[in-house]
């Protein structure tokens, strides 16, 4: 047997994983003893130490995130895609923004939805797999690096990623031949490894994401275009909803910060502050 590199070997967690309620979470570097050399099986024997762990996706040691959202055909969500962004704020992964389709829609709202986010903080990029726009830019924000890719479905994220690495095909349906699995069917976060030290996470594609374990007031904390206003906010500890003299409301009267952002911020604090009532 060589060296095993490039191998994909399928292992299960032995149980003293669940007796310490620890679990194996995809991107884990872990050690393992191979049990089956012919058919490439073993079992975790240890999960070394996590640069982080994410709660959803379910995912550790990532770098970044790549949230997809087409910019048109569907038209996004951008309701869904504020909660995807809080949830990463809340968990400290840094996020860039790719609007895809790009071919069917024109600069004036390109314009629109960079503005809306970029005021926040974030990069924004276009994409076409249609006519290559954004391509090789993308593709070198994540070189290096281990990127969650996520997005609702129907955005073209699965041709956005065989795009951007053609070796993602190549290696999902590797990984299908050995589990017999559909290869365009993503059920869970898988793994590739890309070369050049570069690593992509394809994630279940979403159409709801729930913020739980999280309290209405500090949803705040989670919109960082918030912070550049809140000392004009006569009371301390404003959450920016219904009290008088708030910098981040006028803010908002004024253009300064997006209405869709305080929009989508102010419905997700009552569905937070509900959920905790009942």
């Amino acid at each position: 047997m060589d060296d095993g590199q490039g191998l994909v070997v399928q292992c299960r967690a032995k149980g003293v994983f669940r007796n310490r309620k620890v679990k194996p979470l995809v991107g884990d570097n872990v050690e393992f003893d191979l049990t089956d050399e012919k058919d490439l099986e073993g079992n975790v024997t240890e999960i070394l130490p996590r640069k982080n762990a994410l709660i959803r996706p379910a995912a550790a040691n990532v770098d970044q995130a790549l949230v997809v959202f087409a910019v048109s055909h569907p038209e996004p969500n951008l309701n869904l895609l504020d909660r995807f962004l809080v949830m990463m704020e809340a968990q400290q992964v840094p996020v860039i923004i790719c609007f895809n389709k790009a071919d069917l829609t024109d600069e004036g709202r390109e314009e629109t939805y960079r503005r809306i986010y970029e005021t926040a903080g974030y990069e924004v990029m276009f994409t076409s797999t249609y006519d290559k726009t954004g391509i090789q830019e993308v593709r070198e924000k994540l070189s290096g690096k281990t990127t969650v890719f996520a997005g609702p479905s129907g955005v073209g994220k699965s041709s956005l990623t065989n795009e951007l690495f053609p070796a993602a095909a190549m290696a999902t349906g590797s990984i299908s031949r050995k589990i017999q699995r559909g290869r365009h069917t993503t059920r869970h976060t898988e793994l590739f490894s890309l070369g050049n030290h570069t690593y992509m996470m394809d994630t279940p594609g979403f159409s709801s994401l729930y913020m739980e374990g999280m309290e209405a007031a500090d949803l705040k904390s989670f919109f960082p275009e918030f912070s550049r206003w809140e000392d004009q906010c006569r009371f301390l500890g404003c959450v920016h909803i219904g009290e008088r003299d708030c910098g981040v409301k006028d803010a908002v009267s004024r253009g300064e910060i997006p209405e869709s952002r305080y929009e989508n911020y102010r419905l997700m604090y009552q569905e937070l502050k509900d959920k905790r009532r009942y």
